[in-house]
Parts: structure tokens; sequence; C-alpha cells
């Protein structure tokens, strides 16, 4: 009979759970995982700092509903991943981190990197422990799975002792688990639907509001909901894309004032956090309707009237199926809302018409955006320049556009495109890149240019970290520190790992060299000198 060591069951039981690709820094402590991903055909993508491996795997779970791995060594190499664990905790993402171990025989003698991992990960995760029995192995990863996609999601950690890794069984011992995880829907009962209808139909003035609940391998049909009510639609997170660029309903300004002044809010896996001004920008009077997989979201900051725990694209999809739902006119509120969409867009349009050098932050948003279309992958990596460049953003397919969530993590571009670029080889894949968000990861360049990722990224560089200047020059302004960072030649640094670069100050180059980029068939940085301001983020105005 056939031997198979540890490393090898676990690359089984990830291949069974439809991982066809992990995200890793080497180590001595997970050498046999990674050995055996080789042995059962999973792609190992290696990266330059473990927290890029973070980033990647939740990356991989947005665009794939798959389960996104980051395999990474013992001590150091798993206290790396603890901001990209954070970052998919706080977006509600399924991922799976494992981690080495220092050898049993070795516990509490000082081994090589040894720590107790899974107490560090008991805040930011849904699970974390110790696999201690080579022959349950396949075991730990299918519970891993099943804490990770229970409700939202969230991400798992496993650590794996390397002497167990190592163990060799006989292949027939061990069991590998089947359909052990649920693999239907989560909607709502027919009495919960009838009174969502009876609200609705009632509703003079309804808004919607969609964000973490639209999940990648889950039919989304919030386009057909919208059109049905003619409601004002408003999207951030996972929503991005479920509605396609130019859609009548489609609002990117006008949120807050929809908020305040809707009759009936249906918030479909939305948080009323500092993003949403902790839902007190919603009118008293309205009723909200609540649609969350996390029932602990439901009337969070802001009563919920109708609070149903469900994933919220099935609900979406009941409704849709009601007929009685649909408006043959178009509300007059409806009209006033998304005529004001269009004052702002135009204003926004004519800003964007600015030839000045450095490039005006509304010029740059357009050109980019209006080079990646609405079938690329664009993750966003900054503070101002993101905020400003997401309204112009053309993506028009759920989850496309990646962000970094509430946790506002910076250093996240690079690693998501590597995900993204691995997963869709297809697709043109970007980032747009603050500054101060580039010098994160910025060495993650190294690691498309090894795995052959022609990436496209651009910078809007204007030598500050601007949220924080604009704050600190409203708290003490005799006395800015730590805020400059001066214009720098980031785009040498690409070149000089073997990518392609080019560094501009005209607004009227922006497009020529990001098709010049393309053409090269390198992972490329356009570094853009764009105007210092000094708007002040709502991060820090709610």
């Amino acid at each position: 009979m056939a031997k198979i060591h540890g490393g090898q069951i676990i690359a089984r039981a990830l291949r069974n759970e439809g991982v066809d690709a992990v995200f890793t820094l080497t180590g001595g402590h997970i050498v046999p995982i990674l050995d055996g991903c080789v042995h059962e055909g999973i792609r190992v993508v290696d990266v330059r700092h473990e927290q890029a491996a973070a980033h990647a795997a939740e990356a991989y779970t947005r665009l794939t509903g798959r389960l996104g791995v980051a395999v990474v060594t013992a001590g150091p190499g798993v206290t790396g991943t603890v901001t990209g664990v954070a970052t998919a905790f706080h977006a509600s993402t399924p991922m799976l981190v494992i981690g080495g171990r220092h050898m049993i025989r070795q516990e509490l003698k000082g081994g090589l990197q040894e720590m107790d991992h899974p107490r560090i990960f008991e805040s930011i995760t849904k699970w974390a422990v110790t696999a201690w029995q080579v022959d349950r192995l396949a075991d730990y990863v299918a519970t891993a799975a099943r804490h990770a996609f229970e409700g939202r999601g969230g991400p798992v950690f496993i650590d794996i002792p390397m002497d167990v890794q190592f163990d060799m069984v006989e292949e027939t011992a061990i069991r590998f688990p089947e359909s052990y995880r649920a693999n239907t829907g989560l909607g709502a009962d027919s009495e919960t639907i009838d009174r969502i209808v009876e609200v609705l139909a009632g509703a003079e003035r309804v808004m919607i509001f969609a964000g973490t609940g639209a999940r990648a391998g889950i039919e989304n049909r919030l386009d057909d909901l919208a059109n049905l009510l003619k409601a004002p639609t408003f999207v951030n997170s996972r929503a991005r894309g479920s509605l396609s660029h130019g859609h009548r309903l489609l609002g990117n300004f006008m949120r807050s004032r929809a908020m305040a002044e809707a009759d009936v809010v249906v918030a479909l896996g939305v948080d009323w956090d500092f993003r949403t001004g902790y839902g007190e920008k919603i009118s008293r009077e309205a009723t909200v309707i609540q649609v969350d997989a996390d029932a602990a979201k439901i009337g969070w900051n802001r009563p919920a009237h109708i609070g149903v725990r469900a994933d919220p694209m099935d609900v979406v999809s009941q409704l849709v199926e009601r007929g009685e739902l649909r408006r043959e006119e178009m509300p007059v509120w409806t009209k006033d809302i998304m005529g004001a969409e269009e004052e702002k867009a135009e204003a926004a349009r004519a800003e964007a018409d600015d030839d000045s050098s450095p490039v005006m932050p509304q010029r740059f948003a357009r050109e980019v955006s209006e080079f990646f279309g609405t079938d690329s992958i664009v993750a966003v990596d900054g503070g101002d320049i993101v905020s400003t460049t997401a309204r112009w953003l053309r993506i028009s397919s759920p989850g496309h556009v990646l962000d970094a969530g509430p946790f506002g993590t910076l250093g996240v571009g690079a690693p998501y495109a590597i995900a993204a670029k691995t997963v869709f080889p297809e697709k043109l894949v970007g980032v747009v890149f603050g500054d101060g968000g580039f010098g994160f990861n910025a060495m993650e360049y190294d690691s498309m240019i090894r795995h052959d990722l022609p990436v496209i990224g651009v910078i809007g560089n204007d030598g500050v970290w601007s949220n924080i200047k604009t704050f600190h020059r409203m708290a003490y302004p005799d006395r800015l520190v730590a805020t400059d960072l001066g214009i720098r030649p980031y785009q040498e640094m690409v070149k000089g790992l073997g990518g392609y670069g080019e560094f501009v100050e005209d607004p009227a180059e922006i497009r020529p060299a990001l098709d010049r980029a393309v053409e090269s068939g390198l992972p490329a940085l356009i570094n853009v000198h764009i105007a210092e301001t000094t708007r002040m983020s709502s991060n820090y105005s709610q």
C-alpha cells in the first residue's frame, strides 16, 4: 500500500474544496504542504511578504467564491498575516491561513519560532486551532471551510506542527470528508417576503443600498430588483458592479440625501458604521428593511423594522420573483434623485476637463476609469485618490472592484491584483494606488514579474499623506509632522525589477502611457504626478 505524508493530505483536502491556487512565502515549517500542493496540481504563487499572501487569499475568495488559502511558515511568518486576516475579518471574507508550527516533541522547549499561534487569531477569525493528528488533517480542512463560509463568512486559521506534516500514513487509512458544508441558499420564509412586499407596495420613496451581501458564486439579481422598484440604488464593497456602468438607477453622489428622504430603505448586507454615518443619516420616519446573513449586524446602530437573517441575494431573487413589485412609472422622487445625480456628475466632468499640470485628481480619475473600462478587475489601494477614482470607475461585474473594506488597510492593491491575474489571466487587471498605499507592498511587483502576471498599476502621486496632512493642518496648523513623502520615481523601481514604468505630468499623456504599458506585456507602473488637495476625508468628518 502507498503512504502519503501530512502535507499531501492537506493539499488533497484543499483540492477537494475547489482550491486550485495557494499563496505563500516559503519556509521550513511548511515544506511538506507546498510539496503536497505540487503533487495535487495546486498552483503555488509565492510572494515577498506574508501580509501579501493573506491579502491575495482574500481576493481569491472574493473573485471566485471558493476558499482562498495562504500557507505561511511559523512564528514571524504567521504573525506577518495578521493585518491581512484582520482585513478579511472586517470585510466578512471567507479565507484560510495555514501556518507551520514547531514540532510536537519540541513543545515548551524553545524550538525554532515556537509560539502558540491560534491565540493571536482568536479575536479576528471565526475559528483558530492547532491540528495535532496527521490522520485527521482532512477533517480539519473541512471544519475550517464550514466555519469560514458560515453566515456572512470570515477568515479561519489552522497551524500544523512540522512533524505532523512529515508523518507518513497509509493512503487508504485517510477518510476525506464529502458533502461537509451547506449547499443550499438561505432565503426568507414566505410570510416575511409577504411583509416586505406589502411595505414596498405602499412606499413612495424607496432606496436600495447593497454591500457585503453580494458574493461571488451566488446569483445576483440586484439589477432586476432596481428595475422592478424603479428605486435609486447605491452600492459599496462586493456589490460594486451589480448594476452596470451608466445604469439609470445607479447612484454615486446622492446616497446621503436619499437616506434622509426615503420612506423605505432596503439594506442588503450593509453596515451602519463610519462609512454610512452610523445609520444616523436615515430619516427617523423611514422604514428600514435590513437583510443580512449575520444576525448580529441587524439593528446595529440603526433600528431595523423588518430584520431578516438570510443571504441578501437570495432574498433579492425571492422579491424579483414576486411580479406585483413592478412599477410601471418612474416615481417622481426617483427622477429627482437621479436628476441631482446627473448634476453632480456633470460638475465632476467639468472638473475633469482641467488640463493643469500637476494633474487634477478628477482628471486622473476620468482618464484611468476610461482606460480600464467595464470589463476589467481593478484593485484600489489608498485614501483620497481611491475615493475620488471610485466614483468614476466603470466596472460592471459584481466584485471586480477590490477594496480593503471597513478596516481601511493600505497595501492591498498589489496582492489583490496578483490573485486576480492568477484567477483571470485573460482579463485586464489593474491597481489604482495612492503613493502612500504603493509603498506598503511595492516589492510585490517582483512577484508579478516572476510569475508573469502583467498587472497595470497607476499611482496618483501627490507626494503627501493627503488625508492625514489635511487633518493635521486642521488640528495643529503650525507643526505638520510626518505628512510629506515627496514625488518619488517609483516607476524606476518597477523598471529595475524588469517591469515597465513611466512618469507622467501632462494629463493628455496618461492614457497613451497606460496603452504603452499594456503593449509592453509586462507588469507595469504609470506614476502620475497629481495636484495636492486639502479635502477632508469623510473617514475623519463623521
